[in-house]
């Protein structure tokens, strides 16, 4: 029971609710987490809207991204052309987005290159990841690679 001498700003007595209150996070609406987990996953190739790019990440995503751990995996595809390609990671798991404009180094990347990478989650939703700092470690061997000027050179 609430103490009788306690009031609210306007004069009258607090009580207590007649029935028990309970809340739950995240509130079940339509536009939660929870609700979409119902709903079809989309494909692990699919892109993200918009293209999450170097240029319009924010200060603190890079910060957060920079300071986190280094992942090692393979690359699966990458098309200059497109600017984007996927990461294979060597843990397992999804195949991981990778914009043109995260690729570090003097060599554009081809299928089975081994590169290392770190993790940064794509806005607005926050639910997916994608490769930043990509470095190329390992060069595919019987490969020609393209440098981003333009040279084609032959590992």
């Amino acid at each position: 029971m609430a103490d009788p001498s306690l009031t609210s700003p306007s004069g009258t007595p607090l009580r207590s609710p007649s029935s028990s209150v309970t809340l739950s996070f995240p509130f079940l609406s339509e536009r939660s987490r929870v609700w979409e987990e119902g709903r079809e996953q989309p494909l692990p190739r699919e892109l993200p809207s918009p293209l999450p790019t170097k240029r319009t990440r924010t200060y603190s995503a890079t910060v957060r991204a920079h300071s986190g751990p280094v992942f090692k995996g393979v690359c699966k595809n990458f098309s200059r052309s497109q600017g984007h390609g996927f990461i294979q990671p060597s843990h397992g798991g999804e195949d991981i987005f990778a914009h043109i404009s995260d690729i570090e180094g003097e060599y554009v990347p081809v299928e089975g290159d081994e590169v290392t990478y770190k993790v940064c989650r794509v806005p607005p939703k926050n639910l997916k990841v994608q490769a930043v700092e990509v470095k190329i470690t390992h060069l595919k061997p019987g490969t020609k690679h393209e440098t981003w000027s333009g040279q084609i050179i032959s590992s």
